[in-house]
């Protein structure tokens, strides 16, 4: 499978997936935030698997971002931490959206 075929099929089957570094800060704040809103998520720790540099490559060819926390809600591209700390008033909702709250 290639990587770019993970990435998408991850995206699909969550209604939140989070594409991490375990040593990432932002990525830490990420799911601390996820975490406090109890919301059911898919991490994946790119530093720690073998096709990790794979599919952050394939995640910029998606949709534009290099960085980690590369975020999606319900299939829709959030951005990075500072992206889904500014939607805070809003995410309950979209996590209801979601199905994972």
């Amino acid at each position: 499978m290639s990587a770019k075929t993970k990435a998408q099929k991850i995206i699909e089957e969550n209604g939140v997936a989070v594409f991490s570094k375990s040593f990432c800060p932002y990525c830490k704040a990420t799911k601390s935030l996820l975490d406090s809103l109890g919301a059911k998520y898919y991490a994946i720790e790119l530093d720690q698997v073998d096709d990790g540099s794979d599919i952050q490559a394939a995640l910029k060819e998606i949709n534009g971002q290099s960085s980690v926390p590369n975020i999606y809600i319900k299939q829709q591209h959030i951005g990075g931490n500072s992206d889904l700390q500014a939607k805070k008033a809003e995410l309950p909702a979209l996590l209801k959206d979601a199905n994972v709250l």
